[in-house]
């Protein structure tokens, strides 16, 4: 008897561990279910989330050596002091390698174009999908006047050139300021070393062209700035509400390429962002301008002369390739031409009278007002013109 309820006990026992092992069976597979739901439900939702917005470090750097550099020239002013202070001002400006300068003019202006709220709006709602993603940024690396077709890339487009224009007239003005001083310096105080001749000519030509060709470090306060705009798409404190339509000029088109590979979440790669950055209207501008520089410093005697090429050759000329190759070119309005109806001849006949027509009535005749007697004015004294002065006689050219 004891034996049998023992026996039974067994069982009972037996049959409880399987009971509890199938459950537990049971619930780890509806553990599985539950996770690989889970994962499921993750996949489509990362599928459906776009990568986030940015830039690759080497566009950021490139931005701030322009940003850097245009501060720099933008802050000289006139009114040198001493020979020394020219040579410094010319060597700080001829410190630029023209397809450095660039290629930072377009990488600052697609982080310009990234502080447009319509326009990454409008590109990031193509980003959603995966394969559309990577399309477009395929086209887009192709031909880069596929950006320019973006919704919200016309008030880009107006942000870039509004900012650029504020930097180019800030450039123009202390051009002014430089060249002006390079003729005041001829007439006060600072005449007695103005028109002294320059110290080391060749020397400082030299010294000029080796500059041109050294690479230009990035500053790295302004590019942790730039990057983080870049990545928040604001913290530049931009204004510019006028949107400009396509065609656009070679440096918003290019910048605009960029900034939507970056709102596409396709922009960490440096390979893909290079080529964009070469634009040939600003580069060929800027590499001419260097070649005026060396012409100017060759044909430059005096100290005053110097102070010209600073002006006209540095400052001045990049605005001048900054406006041709990111500026829209002005826009000429002709009035409408009036179509004069073509004169018929209808034909009489022989035998009807002939009426003449009648004569045209005098014209009433009017006196002209006299015009009041010139006043002379005496002309100002003028410097004797210099090999400078006649090398730059004509208005800058502007290549772009």
């Amino acid at each position: 008897m004891r034996s049998a309820n023992r026996s039974r006990g067994v069982a009972v026992a037996a049959i409880a561990v399987v009971a509890l092992l199938a459950g537990c069976a049971s619930q780890s597979a509806a553990e599985k279910a539950a996770e690989a739901e889970a994962a499921r439900v993750a996949a489509e939702i990362a599928a459906r989330t776009p990568p986030p917005m940015g830039l690759n470090q080497e566009v950021v750097e490139a931005a701030s050596v322009y940003v850097a550099f245009s501060r720099e020239m933008a802050a000289i002013e006139g009114g040198f002091d001493n020979p020394a202070a020219i040579q410094a001002a010319l060597q700080r400006g001829a410190s630029y390698d023209p397809v450095q300068l660039s290629r930072g003019l377009v990488a600052y202006a697609s982080i310009v174009a990234l502080q447009s709220p319509e326009f990454v709006q409008g590109v990031r709602q193509y980003a959603v999908d995966r394969a559309t993603r990577e399309q477009l940024a395929a086209n887009i690396v192709a031909d880069p006047r596929w950006a320019s077709h973006l919704p919200g890339a016309d008030a880009a487009a107006g942000l870039i050139i509004a900012t650029l224009r504020t930097d180019i007239d800030a450039l123009n003005r202390t051009a002014g300021l430089i060249e002006n001083d390079a003729y005041a310096v001829q007439a006060d105080a600072r005449r007695s070393w103005a028109v002294a001749p320059v110290a080391d000519r060749e020397g400082r030509l030299a010294d000029a062209k080796a500059r041109s060709t050294r690479a230009m470090l990035p500053s790295a306060e302004d590019a942790a700035r730039l990057m983080s705009a870049a990545t928040s798409g604001s913290g530049l404190g931009l204004s510019g509400d006028r949107r400009r339509t396509a065609p656009y000029p070679p440096v918003v088109e290019r910048a605009l390429a960029i900034a939507a590979l970056a709102a596409l979440g396709e922009a960490g790669d440096s390979t893909r962002t290079r080529a964009l950055q070469d634009d040939p209207v600003s580069q060929g501008c800027l590499a001419e301008s260097k070649l005026n520089l060396f012409q100017c410093l060759a044909a430059s005697r005096p100290n005053y002369e110097d102070v010209f090429c600073v002006g006209r050759h540095i400052v001045r000329d990049i605005a001048t390739c900054t406006r041709g190759a990111a500026q829209p070119a002005p826009t000429v309005l002709v009035s409408g031409v009036e179509v004069v109806p073509e004169p018929r001849i209808t034909p009489t006949s022989l035998d009807a009278p002939v009426t003449p027509a009648p004569a045209p009535a005098p014209a009433p005749v009017q006196t002209p007002a006299t015009p009041p007697a010139p006043v002379a004015t005496p002309a100002p004294p003028r410097p004797a013109v210099s090999p400078t002065e006649r090398l730059n006689s004509q208005p800058n050219r502007d290549p772009g």
